[in-house]
Formats: C-alpha cells, structure tokens, sequence
C-alpha cells in the first residue's frame, strides 16, 4: 500500500512538473521556467550529497567541489569545439567521479570532525585550482557561448526543451539513487552507517563499499554542475566554494537525511523559501534563518519525514562474508 501510494505521489508531481511549462506562458509565468529548471538541478546535487550523507553517515562539507569540477569540464570541452551534451555531460560526471574517487582513497580513512575538515580542505583546493586557471576567467568566471546541442532538431537553447531535459534527468537520477538505497548495496551503506565495526567484522569491504557510494555521489553532483552550466551559460569558481557545499548540507538537512527525497525537496524547499524572502525584504537572510530555524525545531527528521511515507522501518541486510549466516537488522527507510 505504502509503495502504491509513494509511486502515485512521484507520479503526479513529475506529472504536474512536466506540464509546467505548457500552462506557464498562460499564466504569465514564463521567468518560473528557469526558476523551476534550476530547482531540479540543485536537487540532483542535494540527492547525491543525501546519498552518502544520510545513507552511508559521511558528512562531507566538499561536495561543491564535484559541482565545480562537472561544470568546468563542460567549460574546458566547449572551449575546445565540442558541442554534443552526449559527449559533455558524460565526461563531467566521469571527470567528477573520477576526482571523488582520487579524494576517496585520502578522506574516507577518517571520519567525524576529521571528514568534514578534509573534505572541506580538498574542496578549497579545487576552488583555488578555478581561480587559476586564466584561459577560463579565472576568479571573473567563464560566459559560455551557447547550450550543448542534443539533436539538430532539439536545441537546448529553447527554454521549455531545456526544462524537460532536466527534469528527464532529475528523474533518471533519483530513480537510480532510490533504487541503489533499497538495493543489497544501500542496507550495507546503512548498515555501515549505524555500525561500522559489526559491519567489518560480518565481513563487508567497508572501504570499497564507502569508496563505491562516493564516487556514485561525486558523478552525480558532476552532473548537476555540467546543467547548471548550461542553466547559467555561465560558470565561475564561487560555484564551488566551502559556502557552496555549506548550502549543499543544509538543503539535505531540510528535506530529511536519509530519507529517499530528503535531499530533492529540502532543495526545492531552500530555493523558494529563499525566492520568497529576497521578495519581501532586501534583508531576506535573516526571515530564511528564522525559517530555518523553525524547520529544525518542528520537524527534526526534515519536511520528509513528516510524510508518514518517510518513516523507517528495520531492514534487514544479509552479510556475504565468512558469517553470511547471521541477518543484522539495521535501521532503513520505508521502502
């Protein structure tokens, strides 16, 4: 019941989403498009952060640096001639897990305050490597010239073809990370998170396992960087700075750690609350913190877990190493 009832809810709101931009020129509401579309992009950075965050317990405070690292290699191959968002959102996500996967092998040998400090310190490296690179704009940033190009007839320069690209892709994704959430892979990453040491001694790789979801997490959140330069047609190094990935956490916060659409709606939910304030006040930080604030204190487990769909439920996750025979139950989502 619950599944038919969470599928039903997916399916109306992508419904609802993906007939936005027909209805949108009626109600004169044509800027929300763009507003929409960069929604969905921020919410693939935030469900990629909430995939190792919530499920595997790594609270990195770096992650706008995978963003950065997609979007410049989009820059970097644009710059270059290439034009095919086949070929250029492909190669940010291999260029963003690639560099997950280099920053994995260092970081993922700590955890707790020392994660978050070297996660913080690899992303600032990144940051300066941007400001430097002078072909690029260095710290001015980088105005692309036009959108990558998927078919000849389907150009991402039309403002509504673009929208429904992106909300393919939010789709494809949070279908991908639901899917990887409930799979034997995702119980070993809850698992690891509520105990590592029982999980090591049943006989998981722990490192490989940790390694694997922060790669995984690294591409997705290089994706979201390669869209939201094509959103901007504009790209520049403050797009990765430590407030970035701050921002990056605190949307997750909103929506739900470890809950499957925490990350996704805690971004929506952080982009219009903050579209809202800048309308009422040119003082809009301090009514978003006292917003913040009141998220926190009413609904500790985020806007997710207020939805009786996203209460948990023990999972149980069946070791493949020498104690295979033994069933630990740990604390998973309600499918």
């Amino acid at each position: 019941m619950t599944n038919t009832r969470n599928a039903a809810c997916a399916a109306i709101g992508f419904a609802l989403l993906a007939v936005f931009p027909l209805v949108a020129p009626e109600l004169g509401l044509d800027f929300y498009v763009s507003f929409v579309r960069r929604a969905m992009i921020f919410a693939i950075a935030a469900a990629s952060l909430n995939f190792i965050l919530g499920f595997g317990g790594l609270p990195a405070l770096g992650h706008a640096g995978f963003l950065g690292v997609g979007a410049y290699t989009v820059v970097a191959l644009a710059d270059a001639g290439l034009g095919s968002a086949w070929i250029l959102w492909p190669l940010a996500m291999v260029a963003a897990g690639f560099c997950a996967f280099l920053i994995g092998l260092v970081v993922l040998r700590t955890r707790g305050v020392y994660l978050i400090m070297s996660t913080l310190a690899f992303a600032q490296m990144l940051y300066y490597v941007a400001v430097s690179l002078r072909a690029y704009g260095g710290d001015d940033g980088y105005t692309l010239q036009a959108r990558p190009v998927i078919f000849d007839a389907i150009p991402l320069g039309n403002e509504a073809t673009f929208y429904w690209v992106v909300l393919l892709l939010f789709g494809l994704v949070m279908a991908f990370l639901n899917r990887s959430s409930v799979s034997r892979f995702g119980h070993a990453l809850m698992g690891i998170r509520d105990n590592e040491t029982r999980m090591r001694a049943l006989g998981y790789p722990v490192s490989r396992l940790l390694l694997a979801a922060f790669v995984i997490s690294g591409a997705c959140m290089g994706l979201s960087g390669a869209l939201l330069a094509a959103h901007n047609n504009f790209v520049s190094p403050s797009m990765m700075h430590w407030t970035q990935s701050a921002v990056l956490l605190v949307m997750v916060v909103i929506g739900g750690a470890g809950l499957r659409w925490g990350g996704a709606l805690g971004a929506i939910a952080w982009i219009v609350l903050e579209e809202v304030c800048k309308q009422l006040t040119g003082y809009w930080h301090l009514p978003l913190g006292l917003l913040l604030l009141a998220i926190v204190f009413l609904a500790p487990r985020g806007l997710v877990g207020l939805w009786p769909a996203g209460l948990r439920r023990s999972a149980p996750v069946r070791p493949t190493g020498p104690n295979a025979g033994v069933t630990v139950e740990v604390r998973g989502e309600n499918p």
